[in-house]
């Protein structure tokens, strides 16, 4: 069922289904809530399931000029208040992962777990701040050339060819997302705040997703914030880039289905 809701003046969008315990679905940066389809009708089975389409992407409208992880945590938040939920699991594909820290330190009581699905608790390097100034530079000049060679290079090598169609898709939802959204989230992305501490500090349980070939999110990096959690859940892909949900759509989803059983039923 797809429903709506208000935050900061503009029309949020989102899906719920099943009943039960709640999964919180977010998806990455140039995604939509659509990434999720898959998982939200295998999931609802067992699970009360809501995908939020974060601000500026899907038919969320954007916010001003700057969309920061907190600005978007404090959406996820306005939904959940919404339809009076009060503790759940969340988890997040890179951005959304992002967003999920952002949620952890603000509203950690909520949080029944924490799933990072090819995300991290760091801030950028030096260096991917400047690869996010440039995507700015070649977003505000010429948004459809970047979203044409965006999606790509998230896949490992051995499996672009596999995924081509999957690929023209996720090119074909970006393509309608406007330039302001996709420099806002650029923008929040690059200025976003190392988190780790919040997973030492952790409570809940929380899921790692890896891919060996994830050129977005180095696997090494990962592995470490690993180490940091008393009740860590890792699933390390051999064959995977930056697009479990896809290229391994499968082992995910069971991942995130015994995850979630773990943290409500454990």
């Amino acid at each position: 069922m797809t429903k709506y809701t208000e935050f900061k003046q503009v029309k949020v969008r989102y899906t719920d289904k099943g009943k039960g315990r709640t999964i919180v679905l977010l998806h990455g940066f140039m995604e939509s809530l659509d990434i999720w389809h898959d998982f939200s009708k295998e999931l609802s089975k067992s699970f009360r399931v809501i995908c939020i389409d974060l601000p500026g992407f899907g038919e969320t409208p954007s916010i001003g000029y700057i969309h920061t992880m907190e600005l978007m945590a404090k959406c996820v938040k306005a939904v959940m208040d919404k339809e009076r939920l009060r503790r759940y699991v969340i988890i997040g594909h890179s951005m959304g992962g992002y967003v999920a820290m952002a949620f952890a330190e603000l509203y950690r009581d909520n949080l029944k777990g924490l799933g990072l699905f090819h995300s991290s608790a760091l801030a950028d390097t030096a260096e991917k701040k400047e690869s996010r100034n440039k995507a700015v530079s070649v977003v505000k000049n010429n948004p459809g050339q970047y979203v044409k060679i965006f999606f790509e290079p998230l896949f490992a090598p051995q499996n672009v060819k596999l995924y081509l169609n999957d690929i023209k898709v996720l090119q074909e939802r970006a393509g309608s997302w406007s330039k302001q959204a996709i420099v806002n989230a650029l923008e929040g992305m690059k200025d976003r705040k190392k988190l780790d501490w919040i997973l030492e500090m952790a409570m809940f349980p929380v899921l790692f997703i890896i891919g060996k070939y994830d050129a977005a999110i180095p696997y090494e990096s990962v592995l470490k914030q690993t180490e940091l959690v008393k009740d860590a859940d890792v699933l390390f892909l051999e064959n995977v880039g930056h697009m479990g949900f896809i290229e391994e759509r499968g082992r995910t989803l069971k991942a995130v289905r015994k995850f979630a059983g773990k943290c409500f039923y454990a």
